[in-house]
């Protein structure tokens, strides 16, 4: 399952945004991964998501494939765009 996500957080994802999207794809038992141009990260990867750079208004696509997929997308949407 994918959806595509305009990252709506003013700062953008710093540092610690980046731990709190970690932490809650990590929650999730279903592979989770962020994909912005060419590149696909595991978001339950802090180097990997922090190597995405992302910034306010930026598109991301969030692919997650598993038992949970569906509340996991629904999840990090709703974090990721929030304003």
């Amino acid at each position: 399952m994918k959806k595509s996500v305009t990252i709506g957080l003013d700062a953008g994802l710093e540092a610690r945004p980046i731990a709190h999207l970690v932490q809650k794809a990590s929650q999730f038992s279903s592979k989770i991964y962020l994909e912005m141009d060419t590149k696909r990260v595991n978001a339950k990867s802090i180097m990997g998501v922090m190597s995405l750079v992302l910034v306010n208004g930026t598109e991301v696509v969030v692919d997650a494939e598993g038992p949970d997929e569906k509340e996991a997308i629904t999840t990090l949407e709703a974090f990721l765009s929030a304003k």
